[in-house]
């Protein structure tokens, strides 16, 4: 039966790539790759030197994906996410019964896990559920921008005893309240820290994490939240393209 692997490739730092993430690598016969356009071939050409750099005996055969084309600004997100979700699951699904074989085993390589704010895994359980074309799958974990945020910035991703939440810009700008919990925050292309006004938040901020682009910040929200937003900017116009995260947390206790 044909086989896929939804493999971790981590945040950006090639060094992240587990050995089990390697030994999957070197099971696959066709490696499928989105592709986003070329503001953002950057990300293509990074999973084809991890596979270079960890399988170089390994001659795969490469389809290129053509990603559909999604409203950004819809009335209704989640709407609009489904819509975009089956076009996927089409295409995905013609090209699984045109470039596998039976006895072929394909692969996705997924920035950072392919559990954590990532389309792969939902979109090939859609196919699955359908039933059109047989083939099983299997979850290869990665290294997270969550934890190569932290461990650049040196610090624990929870205080003591405290919950962490993981949410996304546009959840973050819709709340009415200040953040109780330290909070993660993912896909946010608004800087939708600046909606939050508590005086004691501190942010902790990267970009490109784990490349030799990485940028990190970190400070009281109130005193670097426009700093970030000048540098995200001019990163941004500089590649054109940018992913970035941040944590916001207040500290526990009185500061000294």
């Amino acid at each position: 039966m044909r086989r896929l692997l939804l493999i971790g490739i981590g945040a950006g730092h090639p060094e992240h790539i587990t050995i089990q993430a390697i030994n999957a690598l070197r099971q696959v016969d066709v490696l499928f790759i989105t592709d986003k356009g070329e503001d953002k071939e950057d990300l293509a050409r990074f999973r084809r030197e991890i596979c270079a750099r960890y399988v170089p005996e390994r001659e795969f055969k490469t389809v290129v994906i053509p990603d559909p084309e999604r409203d950004r600004n819809p009335v209704d997100y989640s709407k609009a996410v489904a819509t975009w979700h089956a076009q996927r699951a089409a295409v995905y699904e013609t090209l699984f019964a045109e470039q596998l074989s039976e006895t072929d085993c394909g692969a996705f390589l997924v920035w950072g896990d392919p559990s954590l704010y990532d389309s792969t895994l939902r979109i090939l359980q859609q196919i699955a559920e359908r039933g059109r074309v047989a083939f099983e799958y299997e979850v290869i974990p990665g290294i997270t921008a969550i934890q190569a945020l932290t461990a650049g910035h040196r610090i624990a991703l929870n205080q003591i005893g405290e919950a962490v939440q993981i949410t996304t810009g546009r959840r973050l700008a819709a709340q009415t309240q200040v953040p109780q919990t330290d909070t993660v925050v993912m896909l946010d292309g608004d800087c939708a820290f600046k909606t939050v006004s508590d005086e004691e938040m501190e942010i902790y901020w990267g970009a490109y994490l784990g490349t030799p682009d990485e940028i990190l910040m970190s400070g009281r929200l109130k005193q670097v939240a426009d700093s970030i937003q000048e540098t995200r900017a001019a990163a941004r116009q500089r590649k054109g393209w940018i992913m970035d995260t941040y944590l916001l947390r207040k500290p526990a206790g009185p500061r000294r």
